[in-house]
């Protein structure tokens, strides 16, 4: 490929400023989508749209206006980049805090043109690095996880790498010291950004080792370029932020020593060999990479102790996914991957350097067999190897107009998919502003050293609209899931409220241990029988430890959909870790009524007048069939038709919802049912404080 005359500073900035512009602009299609939308507003501001971010905006609340005190899990501004820039940004700008992380995917990951570019430059060709960093910039993966409102460490995943990448590279081509000195910096402040992805930098750091010994093992600067990444990867037992202060420190002041001291080739390689082995040992290198992957590829529950449902594999991002899924998320289709690949192909051959990129192919490749979110570490590599294949084909063409000429239409052809998806992925904000209002009620009679119990999806949310704690959150959802969805789907008020109060002042006075391993004794010597514990909960005259905060019961009409995942958890014998019994529950809509016969969305048949359920060929009798409908005043009125008195199935028609609900006769039972849908609940235990049709809010009496 032919190589373009070097362009001037501001030609160049003129390309970074064009590809970010573009990156951000396109980003906006979202809030045109919904800028109309009261339900998405909160605060006068649309809100966020992943509940992760809710975890990074709590942080920032408490270092801002000093809420969630009594939260043991809320992230500390000092340890968590996101955090600190959230309120910098909220201390230093005239913007609102919802404005702030609102946008700051949005103005943080488009940064991710200026790496692409300043690489493509590095060979003298800027054009292929600008068209590179529009594709880069707004595929699929990189989009969905940097959008505006997905506030989440995301925003750095694939950015902060590239500038790595960036640096190694540019290390290896002017073999100016100063160039490592610059990517063992970056490497040093990237865990402050996204510690998620320390086996990639490993990786890369390892790759660059790799790649200076074997290509230049005979120069000094190769030993003292490895010495500044290999201490840049150390980990320093120091307290966040001063881990990272002390490690800029000491990289800067080695970069400074070994200009001014000559060391034999020898001494050098005997001090690389030590710092390498200090990394692998101290770092925990191969631990972290191997319990990356372990993870992601788990399956079923544990093996030792209890047999707890794992989490792993009821989260999409975490499952395999088809090729086609991969393709389309790395480069916008399977044909732009392939080209992607032949590309990269290509490249590595004309430009040995582009080994170093391997462990962010590497990464991308296995999202194949980790699941979605490891493919974003691909997309900016994926699309420099796309365009750059474009342009080795140009070179076939006569003249630089046609060259360039087919380049642009080849890259706006790669666009075009990538830009139909976000045109198309319309993700609605984590909670509609109802919802919130309903949080906000919470937040008005709750203490900041209460608990709210709620399944693991809604904890950050109810962190920051309420000021109140929970059990199970985005990042705490192990073995206590059992607890909440034991709660949540038990047909005993007194083992709800029972547990609830166990639960969690045992947390609390645990210093916050797994709960459930607490009070089982999990995979201890004198480990014991749930079962036995939870039917003592039964009693109403169980003795409970003295009350230390008030507990809530969150009930949300959106758990409806996932309410069978959320069973899985609860419905467990966890000596065996077999299911207790089968469950039935599908939330569906009717789509005919013919003469009393109603047929569901699902394909199940209801025959209202002889109260049958037809799954398929399979005929099931109906114990009874509920209307319920929410009135203005937040109460729920009910009729109901009673059929068979041994049958095992149950049909609710709610109609403020327009919805219908087949379940058995167990489910019916459960806390959820009872106490949300039907509005049902037993007053000695629980007070009603929040209602409306999207969420029931009880506080616990005992």
């Amino acid at each position: 490929m032919g190589n373009e005359n070097k362009i001037s500073a501001k030609v160049l900035f003129a390309y970074m400023i064009m590809a970010y512009a573009f990156s951000f602009l396109i980003r906006m299609i979202w809030i045109w989508q919904f800028q109309d939308n009261p339900s998405f507003y909160w605060n006068g501001q649309l809100m966020i749209n992943t509940n992760d971010g809710y975890f990074f905006a709590a942080g920032a609340q408490q270092a801002l206006w000093d809420m969630h005190q009594s939260n043991p899990r809320i992230p500390d501004m000092s340890g968590f980049g996101l955090v600190f820039f959230t309120t910098l940004f909220a201390q230093i700008t005239p913007f609102s805090f919802e404005t702030i992380i609102l946008y700051m995917p949005a103005v943080i990951s488009s940064l991710v043109v200026i790496p692409i570019i300043l690489t493509a430059r590095l060979f003298n060709q800027t054009l292929w690095g600008f068209f590179a960093a529009l594709l880069g910039a707004v595929t699929v993966s990189y989009y969905n996880r940097t959008m505006v409102g997905y506030y989440d460490t995301d925003m750095f995943s694939a950015m902060a790498p590239m500038f790595i990448l960036f640096f190694l590279m540019k290390s290896t081509i002017d073999f100016d010291l100063k160039s490592a000195l610059y990517a063992a910096l970056a490497i040093s402040v990237y865990p402050f950004l996204y510690d998620q992805g320390l086996s990639v930098v490993y990786a890369m750091g390892m790759m660059y080792a790799l790649y200076m010994i074997f290509y230049h093992r005979n120069e000094n600067t190769t030993y003292l370029s490895l010495v500044l990444v290999f201490v840049s990867l150390l980990p320093f037992p120091l307290a966040a932020p001063f881990s990272y202060i002390v490690k800029i420190a000491v990289v800067a002041g080695l970069y400074l020593a070994v200009q001014r001291v000559s060391l034999e080739q020898k001494k050098l390689m005997l001090i690389t060999g030590v710092l390498f082995v200090l990394f692998l040992v101290f770092g925990n290198v191969f631990g972290i990479i191997l319990s990356k992957v372990a993870n992601y590829l788990s399956t079923g529950t544990k093996t030792e102790g209890l047999h707890f449902y794992s989490v792993v594999q009821t989260i999409r991002e975490a499952g395999q996914i088809p090729f086609s899924v991969f393709a389309q998320r790395i480069s916008g289709s399977q044909l732009g991957l392939v080209l992607a690949l032949i590309g990269y192909i290509v490249l590595v051959l004309r430009h040995r350097v582009f080994i170093l990129a391997l462990p962010l192919v590497g990464i991308g490749m296995f999202a194949l067999f980790g699941g979605l979110r490891f493919t974003v570490y691909a997309v900016p590599m994926a699309a420099m190897s796309a365009v750059y294949l474009f342009f080795a084909i140009g070179d076939f063409l006569k003249g630089k107009k046609l060259k360039y000429g087919f380049a642009a239409l080849a890259t706006a052809a790669m666009l075009y998919p990538n830009i139909i998806h976000i045109v198309g992925y319309k993700v609605p904000t984590v909670l509609n502003k109802a919802e919130v209002d309903d949080l906000a009620k919470l937040d008005a009679i709750a203490d900041t050293n209460d608990y709210t119990l709620a399944w693991w999806d809604y904890g950050y949310p109810i962190w920051f609209y309420s000021d109140t704690n929970t059990l199970i959150d985005g990042g705490k959802h192990q073995n206590d899931n059992f607890i909440i969805s034991k709660i949540l789907q038990t047909a005993s008020p007194d083992l709800a409220a029972n547990l609830s109060r166990l639960a969690v002042e045992t947390y609390v006075s645990s210093g916050y241990a797994e709960t459930a391993d607490t009070l089982f004794k999990n995979k201890q010597k004198d480990q014991l029988d749930p079962n036995v514990l939870l039917a003592e909960l039964e009693d109403p005259a169980y003795t409970l430890p003295v009350k230390t905060r008030e507990i809530y019961l969150y009930l949300p009409y959106r758990m409806m959909s996932i309410f069978p995942t959320v069973m899985l958890f609860g419905n467990l014998d966890l000596t065996t870790g077999k299911p207790e019994r089968e469950v039935v529950f599908y939330p569906t809509r009717a789509v005919k009524n013919d003469n009393g016969k109603v047929i569901f969305a699902n394909g199940i048949q209801f025959d209202a007048q002889k109260g049958e359920l037809l799954f398929g060929a399979d005929k099931k009798e109906v114990k009874q069939f509920i209307v319920t409908q929410n009135t203005n005043e937040g109460e729920i009125k009910l009729q109901s038709q009673h059929y068979h008195a041994d049958a095992e199935h149950v049909v609710i028609y709610l109609q403020s919802y327009g919805q219908f609900l087949v379940l058995d006769s167990q489910t019916f039972e459960s806390a959820y049912v009872q106490m949300f849908i039907l509005g049902k609940y037993d007053a000695d235990l629980f007070e009603l404080v929040v209602s409306s049709p999207y969420s029931r809010i009880y506080k616990l009496k005992k």
